[in-house]
């Protein structure tokens, strides 16, 4: 990832009429870089996909059924499994309350 700068030098650069490699040799970057920054016109920050999660909208139940298991992350697995057909690792309880499972471990 280049700063906006050098994004903005590898446009002025071809707008003079530089070379892909030229550029690149001067700004001590890969050819491929600077045909990525050129093509798309510009710096942009770095956009990373947003991913669906299999335990989305289950953070309440989940809560729920930790508190009434006293923080038996087996337990609220083996219920998850049951009641809603999904199979995760058994360190989702430590992700979603990590406040909660600490004291238990």
């Amino acid at each position: 990832m280049q700063n906006p700068e050098d994004v903005a030098a590898m446009l002025r650069l071809k707008a003079c009429g530089w070379g892909d490699r030229r550029i690149a040799d001067e700004l001590d970057v890969s050819k491929n870089t600077v045909k990525r920054y050129l093509r798309q016109g510009g710096w942009a920050p770095y956009a990373s996909p947003q991913r669906t999660k299999s335990l989305d909208g289950l953070e309440d139940w989940l809560q729920a059924r930790f508190l009434q298991h006293a923080g038996n992350a087996a337990v609220v697995l083996q219920d998850l499994q049951l009641e809603h057909g999904l199979t995760v690792s058994l360190a989702i309880p430590a992700r979603y309350f990590p406040k909660q499972v600490a004291p238990l471990r």
